[in-house]
């Protein structure tokens, strides 16, 4: 396994990976000791950036008993931040997620393969603050499916699914889940079309 631009105290952290990581220039990196990042396959690129002299540093952060797992070719760009919290997974399929990332995983994130997602994304799987109402949950899990385009300047909110083949249009908030092959717009969002094609 290759790594560009990390010390060897990371070294034991991704010592079971097959693939590669890469951490660009101005990224900020915090690991707890117990914490992983396993590159099953391919490489996972962090703080990618579109221009040579890119000034927008990244940051990851990866708790204790925090895991994440990179199944193949994966890029995350500048001006990102991710957060993965104590006893929290964060899977990631292939594609990549344009910059200004905002991802926050306090129990589970799971993103497919040959997904686009575009800069400016929040992804949070957790409220953080509670809510004295019956039946109320903080966190819930968050699953984004195979091939799935999500446009700038969208929220994705704890417990939803967003299913194979989806679009979410530029600035949508998705409070609930999207069935495969639709198109989903709007404030909360909502199913526009069915039975869409994308390349």
């Amino acid at each position: 396994m290759k790594l560009n631009l990390i010390d060897s105290f990371f070294i034991k952290i991704f010592r079971k990976s097959v693939g590669s990581i890469n951490m660009y220039k101005n990224s900020s990196c915090s690991f707890h000791k117990e914490g992983k990042i396993i590159v099953k396959n391919g490489t996972f690129h962090f703080n990618r950036s579109w221009v040579k002299k890119d000034p927008f540093p990244s940051l990851l952060a990866v708790r204790k008993d925090a895991t994440i797992i990179v199944n193949n070719t994966f890029s995350i760009f500048s001006g990102s931040k991710v957060y993965v919290n104590e006893n929290a997974t964060l899977i990631l399929g292939s594609g990549y997620i344009n910059s200004n990332l905002n991802l926050s995983c306090f129990e589970k994130i799971e993103i497919g393969e040959n997904v686009a997602i575009s800069e400016n994304v929040c992804i949070r799987d957790s409220d953080n603050h509670e809510i004295s109402t019956p039946l109320y949950k903080k966190t819930q899990a968050i699953k984004i499916g195979n091939h799935v385009w999500i446009g700038m300047n969208v929220t994705i909110l704890k417990g939803v699914t967003i299913g194979d083949g989806a679009v979410i249009a530029a600035g949508a908030v998705v409070t609930r889940s999207i069935s495969a092959n639709c198109l989903a717009a709007g404030v909360p969002a909502k199913v526009i079309k069915e039975n869409v094609l994308w390349k």
